[in-house]
């Protein structure tokens, strides 16, 4: 029928995505996942953007030496990277994941290559639905997007850094072709954990991250049950982290957040309003960590995940 899209005509990805809609695939999440109630409660104190600019990192090292940060997401392109790569080296314990950078940000791979992905400037696209209906219509952004993410896989092995977990900037690895990448370069990046950036309520989001769970665990990799900071981007402030901390539930829940020693004028030009300086106060809070031990918790990261 003239105009009817289908199945046979979209990419790989996107055939078995809407074939799962089609067979009316079950979407779980806690309510009505009876094993969560077995697991105890486990927590993840994670910081984004790691390697974004030098404030970006010295607030990362403060949180994870002095404060509750246990694991920060480094952005392997980002102009601070190296110094975020030198910093880690110097704190053994903190668990540095990849934080996939293809929106917003600049490709590791020369512009040149990546047409499909870039602006005139050389930088990735700022709007995020444009860049994602381009992934899905156009096979030349599909096959640059798949050459960027395993570059940027290579150049996080090329630092040594034991891989702890893997996310995306705007969590653009919620697009099922971000995702399929990921999957792809699992096995040869030794990739054992994905942040699942489920927030409750998210009811638009449910039936993609009911197929993400699916994805994931058919791949047999680990992922957190929830986590804390996508309705509150930007102010998980330390009120806000004392109060999911009371009501924390079953199951692995990631904090995450964004700080900084100070907002400069392109931190608050790339993420209008955040509270960068309140985000590393609650890192570094004595009721927060008072709290955590009161409730017999630890911090953990992602390869703790059972």
């Amino acid at each position: 029928m003239r105009g009817e899209l289908r199945v046979q005509h979209l990419p790989c990805v996107w055939r078995d995505i809407l074939r799962e809609f089609q067979l009316g695939i079950h979407i779980s999440f806690e309510h009505d996942a009876p094993h969560m109630h077995k697991r105890p409660p486990q927590i993840i104190f994670t910081a984004d953007d790691f390697g974004l600019c030098d404030e970006v990192n010295e607030a990362v090292e403060r949180g994870h030496r002095h404060g509750v940060l246990s694991a920060a997401s480094l952005m392997i392109g980002a102009p601070a990277a190296r110094d975020a790569i030198e910093r880690a080296r110097r704190m053994p314990r903190l668990a540095v994941g990849l934080h996939l950078t293809l929106v917003e940000g600049r490709p590791v791979l020369p512009p040149a290559v990546l047409p499909a992905l870039l602006k005139p400037d050389g930088a990735f696209h700022d709007n995020l639905i444009g860049a994602g209906v381009r992934w899905f219509f156009s096979p030349a952004a599909r096959r640059q997007l798949r050459a960027e993410i395993h570059a940027q896989f290579e150049a996080f092995r090329a630092t040594g850094l034991t891989l702890d977990h893997v996310n995306a900037h705007n969590h653009m690895h919620l697009h099922p072709t971000v995702l399929g990448c990921i999957l792809e370069a699992a096995k040869d990046f030794d990739v054992r954990a994905v942040r699942l950036p489920y927030e409750a309520p998210a009811a638009l989001l449910t039936p993609w991250m009911g197929l993400m769970k699916k994805r994931l665990t058919r791949a047999g990799l680990a992922f957190n049950d929830r986590v804390v900071g996508m309705h509150a981007t930007g102010q998980v402030n330390e009120d806000l982290v004392l109060r999911k901390l009371d009501g924390l539930l079953p199951g692995t829940t990631e904090f995450y957040l964004h700080p900084a020693i100070c907002t400069t004028a392109a931190l608050e030009a790339a993420a209008p309003g955040y509270d960068r300086t309140g985000e590393l106060a609650a890192l570094t809070s004595a009721r927060v960590g008072a709290r955590l031990r009161e409730l017999g918790l630890t911090p953990a990261c992602f390869r703790d995940i059972s």
